[in-house]
């Protein structure tokens, strides 16, 4: 308790949810009451791809029924909204790296299975430079030592610049996304673990994921920090 108060007096900030004084340094620069107010998405929702949906009733979205993912299943902590929205844009786009400690915690606590490996989304390396870090790889390496499961950073390689995926619509966004991405390693017959940060139409996880299947890969599980609500 000291070593936080002593570390928030040299690294004060003000919440940007509620504009009060940061009082954790782990949360920094949330208070305490914004960042436990994040919560676990537990609504109804498509059994494989995550997408909420309306009613407990409908178990699979139109979407995965009529054409499948080569990944079996999407977890995700939350709804792409509030505290859990801004914290992934202070990691992502203001290089606020340390949040990526606790939101790694938040994806322990999903009920995640056994795996051979965690992987990564990768970004092409012209949007790497340009933003010097890797949101979901800096979150993966978390996670990776929480779960003691193997960080394969190197697994998926994205080969294809394209513009961002916000930057699109829905049905160009699967379009975009088609053939940029390659696998570099040898992945037969594994379980794997692919981590996104934000998903939105699923196209990106369905095309690494389908990359990953063809390659060799006996499954894949996809995690993610926050998906978008239908729109």
């Amino acid at each position: 308790m000291f070593v936080s108060k002593l570390l928030n007096i040299f690294f004060s900030a003000k919440c940007p949810i509620c504009g009060n004084e940061s009082d954790y340094h782990l949360y920094n620069p949330f208070c305490t009451r914004c960042w436990r107010g994040i919560e676990r998405y537990s609504g109804p929702a498509c059994n494989i791809c995550g997408m909420p949906t309306t009613s407990n009733l409908s178990t699979i979205c139109e979407l995965c029924l009529k054409k499948p993912p080569a990944f079996s299943k999407v977890l995700y902590y939350g709804i792409y909204d509030g505290a859990l929205k801004e914290a992934i844009h202070l990691l992502k786009f203001n290089g606020v790296k340390r949040l990526s400690g606790p939101l790694s915690l938040m994806l322990s606590e999903l009920p995640i299975p056994k795996a051979d490996g965690i992987i990564p989304v990768p970004l092409h390396p012209n949007r790497l430079y340009k933003r010097e870090f890797n949101q979901t790889a800096s979150i993966s390496r978390h996670l990776s030592k929480n779960l003691k499961i193997p960080l394969m950073i190197d697994v998926l390689k994205k080969i294809k610049e394209t513009p961002p995926q916000t930057d699109v619509s829905g049905k160009e966004r699967f379009k975009n996304i088609r053939n940029a991405f390659k696998v570099c390693r040898e992945i037969n017959g594994m379980n794997l673990l692919l981590i996104d940060d934000v998903i939105t139409t699923g196209a990106t996880i369905r095309e690494c994921s389908k990359v990953l299947i063809k390659a060799g890969a006996k499954s894949v599980v996809v995690i993610a920090l926050a998906r978008s609500m239908p729109r």
